[in-house]
């Protein structure tokens, strides 16, 4: 989906640069930059360990990394295609070299929402309730208001009948599309996803990437981790193939999927389309 010569070029939600991170003697990212224009979706795929999911954590401000430097780009993008929340009208750029307060990952963490591999719903809430804790308690939004978008995002993924419900009496494919519309209610400006479908039954994928595929033709700003590639195929504007904390090949889902130019790249994709 590259632009005509005559197209200026969509302004970037996401700017990173130089990322860094190890944990002990183990470096995960060694310097990576990513850019992620406004309403596009880029899908980072690669081996275990080569650092994608840390990646993501650092967007949502659930690591800190060592180095580099994260902007999200408020000023040139609203909340996902509604509008904009309030105190999202100025860019905001974390400079990781020097220490971050708790105040700072808060307000990286209040730009962009994660959708995790296991769920993460909290097991003594119902779905309601999961939905609006973020909206209510941390962004301190009127529970009225909170709650009618609530119920509108779940009739839209067909689970409005399960709102008194607890996780528990879900399946893993609801537990995850509630993931979906908890991330949506926090009305970010970026969307994660952490292969959303690795921990579902196979029956359960297809519903779930469903929704995501929704959720990019309306035009929202994606990460998406994932090992479905068909789906990135289909989905992902670029793909990023990452191997050993680095970048190793980006370009068009349909160019790095289908003729990747590096010979890592083809040997990944190879063996995991053997697999599948």
């Amino acid at each position: 989906m590259s632009p005509t010569d005559s197209a200026a070029p969509a302004p970037a939600v996401l700017q990173v640069r130089g990322l860094t991170k190890s944990f002990g003697a183990n470096t995960v990212l060694r310097g990576i930059d990513l850019d992620v224009p406004r309403g596009k979706v880029v899908a980072l795929i690669g081996p275990s360990g080569s650092g994608k999911t840390t990646i993501l954590r650092s967007l949502n401000g659930l690591e800190t990394p060592d180095g580099g430097s994260v902007t999200v780009g408020a000023q040139l993008a609203g909340a996902g295609p509604e509008e904009p929340r309030k105190g999202h009208g100025v860019n905001l750029t974390l400079d990781f070299s020097a220490p971050v307060s708790r105040r700072e990952l808060a307000s990286l963490r209040d730009r962009s929402a994660m959708v995790f591999q296991h769920y993460n719903l909290f097991p003594h809430m119902t779905v309601l309730q999961n939905v609006i804790e973020g909206p209510v308690q941390v962004q301190k939004r009127p529970r009225p208001q909170a709650v009618d978008e609530a119920d509108r995002l779940l009739e839209r993924v067909g689970l409005l009948e399960k709102r008194d419900a607890y996780p528990f009496e879900l399946s893993g494919g609801q537990q995850q599309r509630v993931g979906i519309v908890r991330a949506l209610a926090l009305k970010p400006q970026l969307l994660l996803f952490d292969e959303p479908t690795s921990a579902l039954d196979p029956e359960l994928v297809d519903d779930v990437l469903a929704v995501i595929k929704e959720l990019a033709d309306e035009g929202w700003t994606m990460v998406i981790v994932t090992h479905e590639l068909a789906f990135a195929r289909q989905t992902a504007d670029e793909v990023v193939f990452m191997d050993g904390g680095i970048v190793v090949e980006r370009g068009p889902a349909s160019q790095v999927l289908r003729q990747p130019r590096e010979e890592r790249t083809r040997q990944f994709v190879r063996r995991l389309l053997h697999e599948l």
